[in-house]
């Protein structure tokens, strides 16, 4: 039987995010967002392990130690990550390989800086998994007037029907996954998630209704929402 894995990409910087360390390391309520990213994952019984993919500088310093302590099982020891996203989770794969995946295993692809995932919106993503051979991924239909620009003004607005913003995890079988992105990278193509790469290849992931509220911390400004989402759920709970 296919285990589940799960690769979490955070080998940029984060420049957007204005701050002198990288944003996955950055404090939402007293833990690096990181830490609140993975959490999720561990309290998932069918994930078989973590793998962690963290900048280059920080691995070559072993600064990350400082800035993450010791990391919980099922967790890997991290692993330097490439120029890009996609080369990020390329090397990710890798490692799994080398920790004992398979090829025929699924893996979970999952922003570092998305710290507010829903478990439940985890389970349905993994319920679905027996049910989407070409993978699966978290997604939400767009809601907002969508308009197109021309020299700062709008020049037409976009029918929004039908297209869907595009969220992680993404999950894709690993051989196929990792055969997606070396190809990409052959090609030079430029891929802004896993989805993008697979689709490439001709594949049609089945999208999966999440929630909005797993935002992607790429502002300051951002960090303040996912503190507000954190502490919401933890009211209710």
């Amino acid at each position: 039987m296919e285990r589940i894995w799960v690769v979490i990409p955070a080998g940029g910087r984060g420049q957007r995010f204005g701050a002198m360390q990288a944003k996955q390391y950055a404090l939402l309520r007293g833990r690096p967002i990181i830490a609140h990213t993975w959490t999720v994952f561990l309290q998932e019984r069918r994930i078989a392990g973590i793998q962690l993919v963290l900048p280059g500088e920080d691995m070559a310093t072993d600064a990350w130690h400082a800035l993450l302590g010791p990391l919980p099982e099922p967790l890997f020891p991290p692993v330097a990550g490439g120029a890009s996203r996609a080369d990020s989770v390329r090397l990710g794969l890798e490692a799994l390989l080398r920790q004992g995946a398979v090829a025929s295993d699924w893996v979970l692809v999952h922003d570092a800086a998305r710290p507010c995932l829903r478990h439940q919106d985890l389970r349905l993503l993994l319920d679905s998994l027996p049910h989407s051979p070409q993978g699966a991924l978290l997604a939400v239909p767009v809601a907002d007037t969508l308009k197109r620009a021309e020299d700062g003004h709008a020049s037409g607005t976009v029918e929004r029907e039908g297209l869907w913003r595009a969220l992680t995890p993404q999950a894709f079988p690993l051989d196929a996954l990792l055969a997606a992105l070396e190809a990409a990278r052959a090609r030079n193509l430029a891929i802004t998630d896993e989805a993008s790469a697979m689709e490439w290849q001709g594949w049609r992931p089945r999208l999966i209704h999440g929630h909005g509220d797993n935002i992607k911390v790429t502002l300051q400004d951002d960090l303040m929402l996912a503190a507000a989402i954190l502490a919401a759920r933890e009211g209710e709970g």
